[in-house]
């Protein structure tokens, strides 16, 4: 038996004052955001802690800078407040559980996942879906990966998007964010935990992201203030289809590489995307990812048989040009490191492969787009 679950509430409001006046912040909350968008939007507001998270490291979220907040938290408080990128959220959904620390022995599941507080998330990019999902994903600087821990703990109660929080967003980290936003709609779609129902929001966040992006290649990057409502929409969507049939060999054999050269989460997906997916199509070219890559192919307007192709040319051309796996720094004895690295630490995602890759093509994959 199949099931579909959307768990936290979801409000969409079109203004940051709404969401002041609505949700007001006050002493008893630990909000997380990063210091531009606190004073952009929030600057005569209080409330009874305000981590910075770029004050504790840069780039992915770490086991190490989860420990440094936790020992800097010093005020009790009954509600956790996210107001930010998948970093943000990520570390934010551990401090509404009743133990945070040590998270190492969270993530390894010595002790119990157990929320107590009540937590609000608010996403300011389009990608990570983290608002609607029931994981938290950490890079483990000892073990050299990143690991995700998923419990329905960590759900939000509520996910609230506001497309105003969106509209300083860099082009560059709008590019890796929806780009990780359509690898979740298309690896959520091939899922064998995928349902009819969680096919429906894949396919509508696949729609709205290529569709934007064609408008973007055709007007140029001027365009995307009024389509971040529709990218804010798509990845929220994403999220809910992944959260429930899962992500799987994109993002599994993209965490060492990201871990090791610290990528952006979307970037390092994309460095994998089409190569995963061509094995797919070597293994099994008429299964469910035929009428993928026909949906796809609609979309962009060519032939389902050229869909990776033109895929490619319209993100290199209008969104972020792909790299080579060496272009990082890459080596090719790294190649059969990452992929016991894989095999080893991502059982949870490879579950949810269209197909089993096995190690001979997990290593094929990475050595055809070093």
């Amino acid at each position: 038996m199949k099931q579909f679950n959307v768990a936290p509430k979801i409000t969409m409001l079109d203004v940051c004052d709404e969401f002041i006046h609505e949700y007001n912040i006050n002493e008893n909350d630990l909000v997380f955001t990063i210091e531009a968008t606190w004073s952009a939007y929030f600057q005569n507001v209080s409330a009874g802690t305000v981590i910075f998270i770029e004050k504790y490291g840069q780039g992915e979220p770490t086991d190490q800078m989860i420990e440094a907040i936790y020992h800097d938290i010093t005020n009790s408080y009954n509600r956790v407040i996210a107001i930010g990128g998948g970093t943000v959220l990520d570390c934010a959904k551990l401090f509404a559980l009743k133990q945070t620390s040590p998270v190492t022995d969270l993530f390894d599941k010595k002790i119990p996942a157990v929320k107590d507080k009540t937590l609000l998330l608010v996403p300011t990019t389009c990608g990570t879906g983290s608002e609607m999902t029931n994981i938290s994903i950490l890079e483990f600087k000892e073990r050299h990966t990143k690991f995700g821990l998923a419990d329905d703990a960590l759900y939000a109660d509520e996910a609230v998007l506001v497309p105003e929080l969106l509209n300083k967003l860099p082009f560059g980290v709008f590019a890796a964010s929806s780009i990780d936003a359509l690898v979740h709609s298309v690896e959520s779609y091939l899922s064998p935990k995928a349902t009819p129902i969680s096919k429906m929001f894949s396919v509508q966040a696949m729609t709205l992201i290529l569709s934007g992006y064609k408008q973007i290649a055709a007007k140029g990057k001027g365009v995307l203030k009024e389509l971040l409502p529709n990218f804010c929409l798509a990845s929220t969507m994403a999220g809910i289809a992944f959260g429930n049939a899962g992500c799987a060999a994109v993002h599994a054999m993209s965490y060492p590489l990201g871990a090791q050269f610290h990528i952006p989460h979307g970037e390092s997906n994309y460095a994998m995307f089409t190569g995963v997916f061509q094995k797919y199509m070597e293994i099994c070219p008429d299964g469910a990812i035929k009428a993928l890559n026909e949906m796809m192919a609609e979309i962009l307007g060519c032939d389902a048989v050229n869909v990776y192709d033109e895929l490619e040319d319209l993100l290199n051309t209008a969104i972020l040009q792909k790299k080579s796996l060496h272009e990082y720094g890459m080596t090719e004895p790294m190649i059969e490191k990452f992929t016991d690295s894989v095999i080893a630490n991502q059982q949870r995602l490879l579950s949810n492969n269209y197909v089993f890759l096995d190690r001979e093509a997990l290593i094929d994959i990475y050595t055809k787009l070093f």
